[in-house]
C-alpha cells in the first residue's frame, strides 16, 4: 500500500508539473484535477497488480475509480471538463498493464 501511495504522489506531481509548465490550461484547479487523475491511475494500477485480484475485479475497481473521477470533476467543474480525466486514467491504467505484460512475471511489482 505504501508503494501505491508513492506511485500516486509521484504520478500526480510529475503530471502537474508537465501540465502546468508545458501545457498550461490557464486553470490551476483543472491542472491539479488532471494530475490527480493521472496519479491515481498509477497508484491504483500498482495496488491492483497482484495475483490475488482477478482481472474482472481489476476492471471493476478501475471503472469505479473512473466513475468517482467523473463525479468529482462534474461537481467541481462540468462534465465536458471531467471526461478528459477518465481518458487520462484509462490510458495510464492500460499502459501500466501493457508494460507488465512484457515481463515474465506479468507484474511490475517484482
Amino acid at each position: 500500500m505504501q508503494k501505491a501511495l508513492i506511485y500516486f504522489a509521484l504520478g500526480t506531481a510529475v503530471s502537474f508539473l508537465i501540465n502546468y509548465f508545458f501545457l498550461s490550461s490557464q486553470n490551476l484547479g483543472l491542472d491539479i484535477y488532471y494530475a490527480f487523475a493521472f496519479g491515481s491511475a498509477w497508484g491504483i494500477a500498482y495496488y491492483l497488480d497482484t495475483p490475488d485480484i482477478t482481472l474482472p475485479q481489476k476492471m471493476g475497481l478501475s471503472f469505479v475509480a473512473m466513475g468517482i473521477l467523473v463525479l468529482i470533476g462534474t461537481l467541481i467543474f462540468e462534465l465536458k471538463l471531467a471526461i478528459p480525466s477518465i481518458l487520462k486514467f484509462s490510458t495510464v491504467f492500460v499502459a501500466y498493464y501493457l508494460f507488465a505484460s512484457f515481463r515474465g512475471s506479468k507484474s511490475l511489482r517484482k
